[in-house]
Order: C-alpha cells, then structure tokens, then sequence
C-alpha cells in the first residue's frame, strides 16, 4: 500500500500575486459593471393569440401580468387570482332563484 502526502511539500505557488499587479490590458475584464436589468416584451398567453380576445379578458390579463410583475410571483395562487379579480370589481352573486313551472 502506498500513501502519498502532499501536504509535506508545502505551497508551490511562487508568492507573486499576478493579480495585484498594475499592468496594461487591451480589455479590463475585473472591473465590469453591472448590466441593467431590461425588461423583456411578454406576450400576453403565446399558446392562444391567434383569438381575438375582449375588451375584460385583456384587462383581467394585464391586471394578473400587473400582479405578477409587482409581486415576483410568476404563478400565483387561485387566492391571488381571486384578489386580482377582485381588485377589478368583480365579485360573486347570490344564486337567483330559478322559476320552473309546474
């Protein structure tokens, strides 16, 4: 059985930081700023626009894409869902009552 340690030999690097030196580049890659952050054109659902939507399925739309972009939540709950439809003052009627003849 061999056993090898190569801890014993010590550090072979030659103790020159290379990074520390001041020395001219053709293109300075250290010191490159962040990019900003562009916002990317969504469609409002790809998988159905070739229908022509109405006028309250496009508001209820950008008002759940509004929702999302404001919350980072790319799907939101069925309860989110409710808040945004009721933030566009939808709400639930009480069952009417049905008039059947007898």
């Amino acid at each position: 059985m061999v056993t090898l340690d190569r801890r014993t030999t010590g550090d072979r690097r030659s103790g020159v930081d290379r990074r520390q030196r001041n020395e001219p580049v053709a293109v300075e890659r250290r010191v490159l700023q962040r990019r900003a952050k562009v916002n990317r054109r969504r469609q409002i659902d790809p998988t159905t626009c070739e229908r022509d939507y109405t006028a309250e399925e496009i508001e209820f739309m950008n008002a759940l894409d509004q929702y999302k972009r404001a919350s980072g939540r790319m799907f939101p709950t069925c309860s989110e869902i409710l808040e945004v439809l009721r933030s566009l003052g939808y709400e639930k009627r009480s069952p009417q009552p049905s008039h059947t003849s007898q």
